[in-house]
């Protein structure tokens, strides 16, 4: 396609000019032509100077902006410096191409996982999602600042301004998106932003201070995790200098006056910066204690209280939520070859500081020790020698305090005042692993590789992406038909007078395809969500020990 003939769009900024993706009638990648509008700029670059401060929308401009390939990564994780660069705070656009003239479509914002040091807007198949939905929207993918670069806490991060500027580059491309979307076809007041992972505990954190005068959304998607998810702790927490300590020694600036220490920071190579950021992530892998997450900063700051704090007060807008977890969210994270109940215990007294020894012991009764309790539900029926007898004890118990407890706090003080749809999500994609973390995302999307994998995997897969789309454009999952008209209606989690607890969509439960087995399981079912309830309570009842 010559640059002429493509598809374009004035902005302030300038012209930004995509390309088009023709669709075909199989089951291929995009069954009907969509514009991209890759690697677009919605701030300038955080470079040099510009390094731990916040982000700048891009300025105006008459130029043309070639938007046919994707832009810079921001500098993160294990990987070399390869596209990526600190000019990085780019978006992605996918809108079908033929489209309704005399109206403004729904807009999808996606908010890419990667504990909050890995990843990339463009990871996850959004032109997926936007190509077989029935009805037209348009989705956004996009590049926020990670680890050092964008979630650098201490108290001298505080006095330079720099705390959760990742979050705060996420605000401004909610911002740009108000401002500009409208010229793609999209309708900046009806806006849903959705999130996997730590994208799903970005997504919560904007939920409870999105503004109720000017909103910068109107409807989230959060997928395994929440505002309370893992542990949200003020800025100045020890743990947090100590971790700032580490990233500063691992540059050789332990003795700079801490007055001299960013502007030494600005002057550092990025490369630097993020192989120092990188070693402190690993130094704290095994325990899980992640270094560069989100921190309560206080009044005027993006977590201005505790998370939990701020649902206990009900000062949020509410506004519809679609939201859920997988059965075993934390069997990737955690030593599958876990033996002991020594182990057990001191995995979440490390973890968790604050567990006093009543708290720990509490843990073991509401994780009986399977190597003693003939009645423990935490058996590991797993053979292999790679598992240890107390791998799904402690996956199990990890899964429930990280994601699948916050999941049922968002649901239980946001469906007070808001509607809310709950699901959980149980196809065995390993043996080892269950329905392990993010490996819901692919059947959201009807990926090409989920859609050919077993005739059952891929209506577990279309009705999925026919709720969600459903929900992104009409507020109710239920409203539209999508790829798979003929489903189960997914009712609005709601607490009944008698105490029961609301409805969930369950979806594949008893599928083991993926994982070699030959059971094709339910598609999706109805039913109280029950599932290790008391589980959860533990941790509901000491969220405010790891938010202080």
């Amino acid at each position: 396609m010559s640059l002429a003939s493509r598809p374009r769009v004035v902005l302030r900024q300038g012209t930004i000019i995509g390309k088009q993706m023709v669709g075909t009638n199989d089951q291929s990648r995009t069954p009907q032509t969509l514009d991209y509008f890759l690697g677009v700029p919605y701030a300038l670059s955080t470079a040099g100077e510009h390094r731990w401060k916040q982000a700048v929308l891009v300025g105006a401009s008459t130029g043309e902006f070639d938007a046919g390939r994707l832009g810079k990564r921001c500098p993160a994780g294990e990987e070399d410096m390869v596209d990526m660069g600190e000019d990085c705070l780019n978006l992605n656009i996918y809108r079908p191409s033929s489209r309704p003239k005399d109206k403004k479509l729904p807009v999808l914002v996606y908010f890419h996982g990667g504990s909050f040091n890995f990843g990339a807007g463009h990871y996850r198949r959004i032109d997926s999602m936007v190509a077989w939905s029935d009805r037209p929207f348009i989705g956004i993918s996009f590049n926020y600042r990670l680890g050092a670069f964008g979630f650098l806490s201490s108290k001298l991060a505080k006095k330079e301004g720099a705390l959760n500027l990742g979050l705060r580059d996420q605000s401004l491309l909610l911002q740009w998106v108000q401002d500009n979307i409208s010229a793609f076809d999209g309708n900046p007041n009806d806006v849903t932003i959705m999130g996997s992972s730590a994208g799903a505990h970005s997504v919560g954190h904007h939920v409870l201070v999105n503004s109720p005068d000017k909103p910068l959304f109107h409807k989230a998607i959060i997928e395994s995790g929440g505002a309370t998810a893992r542990a949200c702790l003020p800025y100045d927490n020890e743990m947090h200098e100590t971790q700032f300590n580490d990233f500063l020694g691992n540059l050789g600036l332990l003795q700079t006056p801490p007055k001299k220490v960013f502007d030494v920071l600005r002057t550092i190579p990025t490369s630097k910066i993020k192989d120092a950021s990188e070693k402190v992530f690993i130094q704290y892998t095994e325990t899980l204690r992640w270094p560069f997450q989100p921190v309560i900063d206080g009044e005027g700051g993006m977590i201005p209280i505790a998370p939990i704090t701020k649902w206990k007060s009900g000062t949020w807008q509410p506004i519809p939520i679609l939201t859920g977890f997988n059965t075993n969210e934390g069997a990737v994270f955690v030593d599958p070859a876990v033996a002991t109940d020594k182990k057990f215990t001191s995995f979440f007294s490390l973890l968790l500081p604050k567990l006093s020894a009543s708290d720990i012991e509490a843990l073991g009764k509401t994780y009986p020790d399977p190597l003693t309790d003939e009645k423990s539900t935490f058996k590991e029926l797993r053979t292999s020698d790679d598992i240890g007898p107390q791998y799904t004890r402690l996956e199990q118990a990890y899964g429930h305090f990280a994601y699948v407890n916050p999941v049922r706090q968002t649901v239980h003080y946001a469906s007070k005042s808001a509607p809310v749809w709950l699901y959980r999500f149980e196809v065995n994609s390993r043996y080892e692993g269950g329905a392990d973390h993010g490996d819901h995302d692919d059947f959201v999307t009807y990926n090409e590789d989920v859609r050919a994998e077993s005739p059952s995997i891929r209506e577990i897969s279309g009705k999925m992406h026919a709720y969600w789309t459903s929900f992104v454009t009409t507020g109710d999952p239920n409203a539209d038909g999508g790829v798979w008209e003929e489903r189960a209606t997914w009712p609005r989690f709601t607490m009944g007078a008698d105490g029961k607890y609301g409805r969930a969509a369950i979806f594949g439960s008893g599928n083991s395809e993926i994982a070699g087995g030959k059971e094709k399981g339910m598609a999706v079912k109805i039913e109280e969500d029950t599932w290790r309830r008391k589980e959860c309570q533990y941790w509901d009842e000491r969220t405010e020990l790891f938010e202080s």
